[in-house]
């Protein structure tokens, strides 16, 4: 019912920057964010969740949608693209 990425870690030189971009690409379409435990952004059939690790240098990313494989797919590589972008 809810297709999930599952846990992926990625290790990034600095994982409060590339949280705050991925903040600043998906602030606008958003519904709701929530920062509790790293970034939580929800959107209308998908939403995600972005935290750093404490103990090294990684980011760890989970995404969900409803009922759709396909969007939860194109989410989580459309992430992780930007992710591992440099800019």
């Amino acid at each position: 019912m809810f297709p999930a990425s599952g846990e992926i870690n990625r290790r990034l030189a600095e994982p409060s920057l590339a949280i705050k971009k991925i903040e600043d690409v998906y602030r606008k379409d958003s519904l709701a964010i929530d920062r509790t435990d790293g970034l939580s952004m929800e959107f209308l059939s998908w939403r995600f969740n972005l935290r750093s690790s404490n103990t090294e240098p990684v980011v760890r990313l989970n995404v969900e949608s409803r009922a759709d494989v396909a969007l939860m797919q194109a989410k989580t590589e459309e992430i992780l693209s930007l992710l591992d972008s440099r800019s």
